[in-house]
């Protein structure tokens, strides 16, 4: 989980302001604040730390596929969250959310489903139980 104090110093490499719009596919690595409009894709590579902050005054048209990722505006599409995601007071989500961790504040909405995810890299969580051999068929 992301603690209040890693969310108010995260280091964002890329901001786009809520008096720009960007329209098409966007590919980032590290962080990045959303504060105006995005029409297209946000991508991250899943195996990274990337983190991606919707603030409230943001509105995204398109998926967000980002490890980690802190909604508290509007995002029209469906979401794609491999570590952790947080759905904060004023996060509106039209779309499903496909999660590994959530947290969800008291006010968000998601017109959706949520759908979890097994950890695919295996850190955290039980570790799954051998499945036992049924024994043979006697003749």
């Amino acid at each position: 989980m992301l603690s209040n104090k890693e969310k108010n110093n995260a280091h964002y490499e890329t901001i786009i302001s809520n008096k720009a719009e960007f329209k098409g596919d966007l590919h980032f690595s590290g962080g990045l604040q959303v504060e105006g409009r995005v029409v297209g894709n946000i991508i991250a590579d899943e195996s990274s730390q990337a983190l991606v902050r919707i603030t409230d005054t943001a509105v995204v048209e398109g998926e967000i596929r980002v490890p980690n990722i802190i909604i508290n505006g509007h995002v029209s599409g469906n979401v794609y969250s491999s570590q952790h995601i947080e759905l904060a007071k004023k996060a509106v989500v039209t779309g499903d959310v496909y999660y590994t961790m959530m947290e969800m504040v008291m006010g968000a909405q998601v017109n959706g489903g949520l759908i979890h995810q097994a950890d695919v890299k295996g850190k955290k969580g039980r570790k799954a139980e051998p499945k036992a051999t049924a024994p043979e068929a006697a003749e």
